[in-house]
């Protein structure tokens, strides 16, 4: 136990202040950065296997799934291998990846270093997670509750506390209340215009941070979503026969990020001994797909599994016969994820400037 403890507290000024060296970019971390831990609230792109004993259809613990991870397992990530979760963890010298607290086989000594709450399918809109069945995120947040009520058990009050205080907590959602909820229930794109349906999910995305904080986090990086006008399901449903990018998909993304940006500001006002940071990748995502050669990609209009075209979840499965077989030329695994290589590229992009912004 105690080994555990002292790995978890070790300051990253004496772990890394030399730096991670990376394929695409080198992380230098700030002198003052001591980070004891990585938890992750949010949807997809950072559940690493919550959802598994959910009955829902938001799963992907099976085949191809996972075809890229080590063992070739299918986790529960929505991806061929790791995703944000694992690499944030990974290249902070934290663990090598971040388990799912939901998980039955976690053990306790893995509650050290942090674990991962994010529902495939959860919005801020409540409704978002309660049209699929997943978990939403004020659950995510009692789920935070009883991790700290192990961790307690397991090592103390005192040294809990101080994980807890000198974590990292990354958030992303939008992507589902955007593409999912609003544009496909008649109760929100009737009921909002998509001015104030973004100002629903400002709100929404402000009380989950301050109710995190309430409970003990105090650097939060919030991911900006992607524009989701050009992955290739939107391309398919909304982007006409030539599948281009769905502009008004891009155009509400670029007004929630921007209203998103704001939000955090000013919760930095509210709150000046926590630091809330945004991780704008709108912009890089944009730049690999419009540009895929540029970063080693050659498809970006379309995901490795099957027709590539409209499959994700339960429709990427382990009889589509057409699912590619070198994934390394794709900029996405399904119609909706990235696949393991730019989810890598996003990390060590901004990993960097957030470990700045968070400690500056």
């Amino acid at each position: 136990m105690v080994q555990f403890l002292v790995q978890s507290l070790i300051p990253l000024s004496l772990f890394l202040m030399m730096r991670i060296c990376t394929l695409q970019a080198e992380v230098v971390v700030p002198k003052n950065a001591t980070i004891s831990a990585v938890f992750t609230f949010g949807d997809s792109i950072l559940d690493t296997g919550n959802n598994n004993n959910l009955i829902t259809l938001v799963r992907s613990n099976f085949p191809p799934y996972g075809r890229d991870f080590m063992g070739r397992i299918p986790t529960g990530r929505f991806s061929n291998g790791k995703i944000p979760s694992d690499f944030f963890a990974e290249q902070l010298g934290i663990k090598e990846l971040l388990p799912a607290f939901l998980d039955p086989n976690l053990q306790l000594q893995d509650l050290i270093g942090g674990v991962n709450f994010a529902s495939a399918g959860a919005g801020f809109d409540p409704l978002t997670s309660e049209l699929v069945f997943v978990i939403p995120m004020s659950k995510q947040l009692r789920l935070f509750d009883e991790y700290k009520t192990k961790l307690k058990s397991l090592i103390g009050k005192e040294r809990a506390d101080a994980i807890v205080a000198n974590g990292l907590y990354i958030v992303s959602a939008g992507s589902d209340d955007i593409v999912n909820t609003y544009f496909r229930t008649p109760t929100r794109i009737f009921g909002y215009s998509v001015s104030s349906y973004m100002e629903l999910l400002v709100r929404s995305a402000s009380s989950f941070l301050q109710e995190l904080h309430a409970k003990g986090a105090r650097k939060i990086g919030v991911f900006s979503l992607t524009p989701l006008g050009c992955i290739p399901s939107q391309r398919t449903l909304a982007g006409g026969i030539e599948r281009r990018c769905a502009e008004d998909y891009n155009q509400m993304v670029q007004l929630l990020n921007s209203k998103l940006s704001s939000e955090l500001h000013h919760l930095n006002g509210a709150f000046p001994r926590a630091r809330m940071v945004l991780i704008d990748i709108y912009g890089l995502v944009l730049d690999i797909v419009k540009n895929p050669r540029k970063y080693g990609f050659e498809i970006s209009d379309r995901g490795c599994c099957g027709s590539g075209l409209i499959e994700t979840a339960v429709l990427c499965n382990r009889w589509d016969f057409l699912t590619c077989s070198n994934v390394s030329k794709y900029v996405f695994w399904d119609s909706y994820h990235p696949t393991e290589n730019v989810y890598k590229i996003m990390v060590q992009e901004q990993l960097g400037k957030l470990m700045i912004d968070l400690y500056s």
